[in-house]
């Protein structure tokens, strides 16, 4: 076994090293500088050769099964797979909200021809997904949605709003939370998916500190959606949503690890302060910062290792997602604080190409709203506290 890995990684350090593109090992600087496939797609220098590249090997979903488009890959190989990809410092050939939660809801609760149709368009990036969950009145209590889908035969009436949509004006489909029975508070939701080109569907971009939008209100005037788009049973999408979610949290922990490229805070940080006669940030309260936060970074690393094998071994606590949620939030939170710091008085510059137009403070404002998406932070303890912790309630 030893030997076979040993082999596995040999082979994947050559293939990088011959097919990852100069452009996609730099730092990820702005959200432009990310991946997210999708019919509207427009690619930055080396992007879509990179994302081609690991598509074809399966490699933007390594651990998926082949014949939905992944690489089949155990989670051994998958392991040694990102570490060769850290190495080079390789960017991720592809972020999709596909990926990260439709993907393992579908393969756990989809059909078979669900699977097919869906899974190898996410695993090669040509269909960029949204989620519709969150409504003006249905935050932290989501059960409390009102958005309806009606009964009409073949297909389903919907109608309603969601609210702090990611990407929805640049998403191609939707997978989203519907009220099927009025009855009933979680026994009466289904999970649905659509094209958000589907007539009815109009969304409306809400503008944030940071001077740019990745979140939408999101408008549904009589859409209809076939009935073989209900993921799992009618009034059952509950289930699936709760199985969502922990891999949204999973998803939004992995921001506290960051992007895979070079180091940004360290170059703006060199930048700034210079080194030392030992070649050390010449600021010893800055150095000392850092040094503290990738320590913190390291830590939390390991633990996602270990939380993601607990999780594909059946043996995860339910409420770990909450535990990896709330930590990676403040790391990510503290590695922008960190960056703006490095940064110095130039990083506070907003407009100019030099600074690629203020890319630090705007994402630095953006990881405000971290505490807030995919289940606030208070939840998020609230749930460590009882659920890990076993205090007691109020």
């Amino acid at each position: 076994m030893t030997d076979s890995l040993d082999s596995f990684r040999a082979e994947t350090r050559a293939w990088l090293a011959a097919n990852c593109p100069p452009e996609m090992r730099e730092p990820v600087r702005s959200d432009k500088d990310v991946c997210w496939g999708g019919r509207r797609a427009t690619y930055k220098p080396g992007q879509k050769e990179w994302l081609d590249a690991m598509a074809s090997r399966g490699w933007t979903v390594p651990d998926w099964p082949t014949q939905y488009g992944g690489g089949g890959l155990s989670p051994a190989e998958t392991k040694i797979l990102r570490e060769e990809m850290a190495a080079i410092r390789a960017r991720n050939p592809l972020n999709s909200f596909g990926i990260s939660m439709l993907g393992p809801a579908l393969l756990k609760y989809g059909t078979e021809e669900q699977k097919l149709e869906h899974l190898p368009r996410i695993a090669r990036g040509e269909i960029r997904w949204c989620q519709g969950y969150s409504e003006p009145n249905a935050g932290s209590d989501l059960a409390g949605l009102a958005t309806s889908a009606e009964d009409a035969g073949d297909h389903f009436i919907v109608n309603g709003q969601k609210v702090w949509t990611s990407y929805a004006d640049e998403a191609d489909w939707i997978f989203c939370l519907v009220r099927t029975d009025k009855s009933t508070k979680q026994g009466g939701i289904s999970f649905v998916l659509f094209d958000m080109e589907t007539p009815g569907v109009s969304t409306k971009p809400i503008l944030l500190i940071s001077g740019y939008s990745p979140f939408c209100e999101t408008f549904f005037d009589n859409v209809k959606v076939p009935k073989k788009n209900l993921v799992h049973q009618l009034n059952k999408g509950w289930d699936v949503a709760k199985y969502l979610l922990g891999h949204e949290r999973e998803m939004i922990s992995g921001m506290g690890l960051g992007q895979t490229g070079g180091n940004p805070m360290i170059e703006s940080a060199i930048a700034t302060v210079g080194l030392d006669h030992d070649g050390r940030l010449a600021d010893p309260i800055l150095r000392g910062q850092i040094a503290l936060f990738e320590v913190r970074a390291k830590a939390f690393s390991a633990m996602s290792e270990r939380f993601i094998d607990e999780l594909k071994a059946g043996r995860a606590h339910p409420a770990q997602p909450s535990m990896m949620k709330y930590y990676g939030t403040e790391l990510n939170k503290a590695r922008h604080e960190l960056a703006m710091a490095a940064g110095g008085s130039d990083a506070l510059e907003w407009e100019s190409e030099r600074s690629n137009k203020g890319a630090a403070p705007r994402a630095w404002l953006r990881t405000k709203a971290n505490s807030i998406e995919g289940g606030t932070s208070e939840v998020q303890l609230n749930i460590i506290a009882k659920r890990i912790l076993e205090l007691p309630g109020a």
